[in-house]
């Protein structure tokens, strides 16, 4: 039996990601964090909606993510990308949307007999139900896969598109929905596949459908499915019950939020150790983890299958990616204040005007030595200081001083430090073993952590010996 790999999965988002020319400073980061693998969205002509699900063309790519200006035509320019990837120790998979495809593909008119038809004669939109409200997809038309009369010429049209994006270089595919398609379509095409391509690797997404479901799902040859952890409450019985329904057919991946999600970070409220906890659950629960592009940064704003650009996020942290490189260390640069350009916000809520975040900075950090506090990556503690919609700052804005003082007194590190208040020789003891305590810590951080990214590689090697435990248990079993 062949032993399941590492698989430690970071999310690249298309639409976010820009061009296909611009995606090596992603790889290169996604690299240097310690993942070794891939997922993209669909990257396929979307239909009239734009929507990255909505596939026009499987054989055509989508004009926002090739490069008009560049002299290698759009399949050159993917190829490209995934020997990039290979060349960073990266292996690629990318999404497969085959249980629907757009409204106004040519393949409704060429091939009727392969969708789901009305008695109207409409081809059927699918439809999900959300909190007993049903929503239908009207940009979708479902394809028939139990009932087709032509089931074979179905089947050989999909092996086709998986051979495609293999010529391309991807490794593996994460199966969109895969629990709507019968069990012994996916049998067939995995079987097939494996035959010619033995390396490439299938991800089954089974994502609201029933426990049923996802055992005879997760049977049909997947290498991995990607189970539900992400929404547990940390108390319940019902995921046990479901890692216990799986765990010996096939190993999962889980994510502390994706595409489909809320941002962990707009979800917890900006609150950090909230954010790291959530991932290393993920990957400590899981044979797989998989992390979204952003979340290292703490991006808020949940991306968009249709809206999304590279240059939408609302804070502009966006800024760090792609050919920008620190002339020192010839690497790619990342940002280290994920909350930076919100300052100017915070300018305006306090009524300091003609105020920049440059001089913003600078007064914030004039009034805290005023407090008494010691001023510790300045870049780091401003992140939290204007995350005035989580618990680091529970203040108002009524004035300058009230923001300080209200930071001062939240922040978990300084709350012995008091509010600009004489303090007794006991508390000035206890100020005295705390910036003993923040030098120590800022060493450490000199030496060992100089990005956020880190934090994440550090998790991701925890993930990793604890994949290599099991499989010693697995092995001694």
């Amino acid at each position: 039996m062949r032993q399941p790999e590492k698989m430690i999965i970071y999310n690249l988002f298309p639409l976010l990601a820009g061009k296909f020319t611009e995606w090596e400073g992603h790889l290169m980061r996604a690299s240097e964090m310690g993942f070794n693998w891939v997922f993209v969205n669909p990257i396929h002509r979307p239909g009239s909606s734009g929507s990255l699900y909505s596939i026009k063309d499987y054989f055509s790519l989508n004009p926002l993510l090739f490069d008009q200006n560049s002299e290698k035509v759009p399949l050159e320019q993917v190829k490209d990308v995934n020997t990039t990837a290979e060349k960073q120790g990266l292996k690629m998979m990318v999404d497969l949307v085959i249980n629907h495809c757009a409204v106004d593909s040519d393949l409704i008119r060429e091939q009727p007999k392969w969708f789901q038809w009305e008695r109207d004669d409409r081809v059927v939109n699918p439809f999900c139900d959300e909190d007993g409200k049903k929503v239908v997809w009207k940009d979708l038309a479902k394809f028939d896969f139990r009932h087709t009369k032509d089931q074979e010429g179905l089947f050989k049209y999909f092996f086709k598109v998986v051979k495609f994006l293999i010529d391309l270089g991807f490794k593996g595919f994460r199966c969109d929905a895969a629990y709507q398609i019968p069990v012994s379509f996916w049998e067939r095409l995995i079987s097939d596949t494996k035959t010619q391509y033995p390396d490439v690797l299938f991800f089954a997404e089974t994502l609201g459908c029933t426990a049923d479901q996802t055992r005879k799902t997760a049977g049909a040859g997947f290498d991995y499915i990607f189970n539900s952890s992400k929404w547990w409450d940390l108390h319940s019985y019902w995921l046990m019950e479901q890692y216990n329904l799986t765990r010996e057919i096939v190993p999962s991946v889980g994510f502390p939020e994706s595409h489909d999600t809320v941002r962990l970070c707009e979800e917890l409220h900006g609150n950090i150790n909230g954010i790291k906890q959530r991932y290393l659950f993920s990957a400590l629960y899981s044979a797989g983890v998989m992390m979204p592009i952003g979340f290292e940064f703490c991006f808020r704003k949940k991306p968009h299958v249709v809206k999304t650009r590279p240059d939408d996020s609302p804070d502009k942290s966006w800024l760090f990616v792609s050919n920008k490189k620190n002339s020192k260390s010839g690497k790619y640069s990342k940002i280290t204040n994920h909350f930076s350009l919100s300052l100017k916000e915070v300018c305006i809520k306090l009524n300091l005007n003609n105020v920049t975040p440059k001089s913003f900075r600078r007064w914030f950090k004039t009034e805290l030595s005023k407090r008494g506090v010691k001023v510790l990556f300045i870049k780091r503690m401003m992140g939290q200081a204007i995350d005035v919609e989580g618990t680091s700052y529970e203040g108002t804005f009524d004035d300058p001083d009230e923001f300080v003082n209200g930071y001062v007194e939240n922040i978990e590190h300084f709350t012995l430090l008091g509010n600009g208040k004489k303090s007794n020789k006991k508390t000035q003891e206890q100020i005295q073993k705390l910036n003993q305590k923040i030098e120590n810590l800022e060493k450490k951080f000199s030496e060992k952590i100089t990005e956020q990214g880190n934090t994440i590689e550090k998790m991701n090697d925890l993930a990793k010996k604890l994949n290599e435990l099991s499989n010693q248990i697995q092995k001694t079993k």
